[in-house]
C-alpha cells in the first residue's frame, strides 16, 4: 500500500507510466510559441459552408518582446499577401494585411484584436504534446477550433481551423506553411 505523506516520484525512464506521462505545459507553451518566432510563407485552402474553394497566400511575421507588458510572454503577429487569387475581393471581411499583439497568460492567448473583427480577443489553449497546440476562441457570433502542428525540426507547420458563426459550421480552412527566415532579436516594448 502506497504512504500518502510520501512524495511522489516520476516511473523509471522507459517504464509503460513514464512513456506517456504529461509534460510540464507552463514551460512548454513558452517554448512552442519561441519555437514559432520568424516569417513564415502560408499556402491556405478555405473551404466556406457554399462548398465555395478558395486559396490564398500569405505571409507570416512572429516577433517576441524582450518584456512582456502583460502575461508570461508576449508577442507581434503581422500578416500581408504574398498571392491573393482575388481572396480579399470576393472575401472583404478578411483583413488583407495588419499586426496584432499576443500575451501569453497561463493556458490563454489574448489578441488586442481578432483576425475577423478589430475588438480584443481570447483563446483557451491545449497542449496536444511538444509539436501540437489546439486554440478555442469564441467572439462575435463565431467559435473557432484551431490545432498548429509544427513539423520536420520545425521547418514546417500545418494548421486547421474550423469555423462556426452561430452555431453552424461555416468555414474549414488548411494552411501549409514553410518557414522562410528565423527568429530575429526580441522586440523592445
Amino acid at each position: 500500500m502506497l504512504d500518502p505523506s510520501a512524495p511522489l516520484s516520476p516511473p523509471p525512464f522507459g517504464t509503460a507510466a513514464g512513456y506517456g506521462s504529461r509534460i510540464q505545459l507552463d514551460n512548454s507553451l513558452r517554448r512552442w510559441f519561441s519555437r514559432n518566432l520568424g516569417v513564415w510563407r502560408s499556402r491556405r485552402q478555405y473551404v466556406f459552408d457554399d462548398d465555395q474553394s478558395m486559396r490564398v497566400d500569405m505571409m507570416l511575421r512572429m516577433e517576441a518582446f524582450s518584456e512582456p507588458v502583460e502575461g508570461e510572454a508576449a508577442y507581434r503577429f503581422t500578416w500581408w499577401p504574398e498571392k491573393e487569387y482575388d481572396f480579399f475581393d470576393k472575401n472583404p471581411r478578411y483583413v488583407r494585411n495588419g499586426t496584432l499583439e499576443a500575451y501569453l497568460c497561463g493556458h490563454q492567448l489574448r489578441r488586442s484584436r481578432a483576425y475577423l473583427c478589430g475588438s480584443p480577443t481570447k483563446s483557451q489553449i491545449r497542449q496536444v504534446d511538444e509539436h501540437e497546440l489546439v486554440f478555442e476562441s469564441h467572439y462575435l457570433e463565431w467559435d473557432i477550433l484551431e490545432h498548429i502542428r509544427l513539423v520536420d525540426m520545425d521547418r514546417y507547420r500545418s494548421r486547421s481551423i474550423y469555423s462556426w458563426c452561430n452555431g453552424e459550421l461555416a468555414l474549414a480552412e488548411i494552411h501549409h506553411e514553410v518557414r522562410v527566415e528565423g527568429s530575429g532579436s526580441p522586440l523592445q516594448s
